[in-house]
């Protein structure tokens, strides 16, 4: 539980501030999450959960396009909520919880969920497995787990990645370079499909992973 505490309070303490600027400034390189959204593609009147859901951004922009689904959403940071809460009103239901241990039915009264989002959160958990297992564990049959983060910018410039890494490790992130064998291998343990692709040279990577029914 120390361990916990502590990370919801660094979570805090970076962006009690940043917050209030986060949605302008990361337009920039937070490069996918318009896709992410195309593609979710959630039935009619189905529920969605972001984990790590931020300043509510990403739940805007599918409540927007899906109008009619029952949204859901869990932060780690009091402050994240704070945005949050204010950018979607009543239109999401939010609540503070670790991404590593939560029990989606207790929080939200939903079980499972058609949908699942883990945009750009993974790579600010420290125990990112752990993460993705239980996202991937609150899917319903034919439920999709939709996975948007950094990649390893392998197939860009050697200067650029490094002032990426530099900068980003300012906010304790830090890209998940082995993404896809992990998601591989929940999906094989559990019966699922997996979808992966790269993005923009190698800069971000997306994984889908689908309970078979």
């Amino acid at each position: 539980m120390a361990n916990t505490l502590s990370h919801a309070d660094l979570m805090d303490s970076t962006y009690r501030y940043q917050r209030l600027i986060y949605d302008v400034t990361r337009r920039y390189y937070l490069l996918g999450r318009d896709r992410l959204v195309t593609d979710l593609t959630p039935p009619h009147g189905g529920r969605v959960l972001e984990i790590g859901c931020g300043t509510g951004r990403n739940l805007a922009r599918i409540a927007d396009t899906y109008p009619g689904c029952a949204l859901f959403g869990l932060d780690i940071s009091q402050e994240m909520l704070r945005s949050a809460k204010a950018k979607l009103g009543a239109r999401a239901e939010l609540v503070r919880a670790d991404a590593c241990d939560f029990d989606g039915t207790a929080l939200f009264g939903a079980s499972g969920f058609d949908r699942v989002v883990l945009s750009y959160s993974l790579s600010m958990i420290p125990d990112w497995d752990r993460a993705l297992r239980m996202a991937a564990a609150q899917l319903a049959p034919a439920g999709e787990l939709h996975v948007l983060d950094f990649g390893d910018q392998s197939r860009l410039p050697r200067w650029f990645r490094h002032l990426l890494r530099a900068w980003l490790g300012r906010f304790h992130v830090a890209p998940r370079v082995d993404l896809h064998d992990q998601m591989q291998a929940i999906a094989q343990a559990h019966g699922m499909q997996l979808r992966f692709k790269q993005l923009y040279r190698d800069y971000a990577q997306y994984g889908v992973m689908v309970r078979v029914v």
